[in-house]
């Protein structure tokens, strides 16, 4: 099977099977890249994670792009954004035409509220795996609670919040050296 075929496989079965959104679809992408496929690190991930956090679409289609693109350059990046778009194009426009006649159905109403709770819960186990990775050392943590005060209390933007964020790493950097 070629490269690919193995990238368009890989990233039609992460968006055949998700829901919720990109945060939602991490242990999808850490099963399938990182554990089976092993197109990249757990780092690899978070990193793709935070830069797809701060560019402009969804999450999930920039971990795709930037993980095929690792893999095979332009033509991966090409075919990875199309497969994982490719399920839920298709299944929007299923939905499109029969949601109106579900909306007040009372079963479907119970199996969506049901889908939100294990959403969150996907999300919530991801977040504590990121946190562990990620928040590695005291300079971490100082640097986590900060970013929290910034979001919180201060309510600035994710995107102002990053770019805070990597200053102060990249300030710490050029103070440890």
């Amino acid at each position: 099977m070629s490269e690919l075929w193995k990238i368009f496989v890989s990233f039609f079965k992460i968006g055949l099977f998700t829901f919720g959104g990109g945060y939602a679809m991490m242990p999808l992408f850490r099963q399938e890249l990182i554990e089976k496929r092993k197109y990249i690190t757990e780092n690899e991930l978070i990193d793709y994670y935070s830069i797809g956090q701060c560019t402009p679409g969804v999450i999930a289609v920039n971990v795709a792009t930037f993980t095929g693109y690792k893999i095979k350059k332009v033509m991966g990046a090409t075919v990875a954004t199309f497969a994982i778009v490719l399920p839920s194009l298709v299944i929007i426009m299923i939905l499109a035409g029969i949601l109106n006649t579900l909306a007040d159905n009372q079963i479907v109403a119970h199996a969506f509220a049901g889908i939100r709770v294990g959403v969150i819960a996907l999300i919530l186990k991801e977040v504590l795996l990121l946190f562990k990775k990620a928040v590695a050392t005291k300079f971490h943590l100082g640097l986590f609670v900060a970013v929290l005060f910034l979001l919180f209390c201060i309510h600035l933007s994710a995107v102002t919040v990053v770019l805070l964020a990597a200053g102060a790493g990249l300030i710490k950097r050029l103070k440890d050296k």
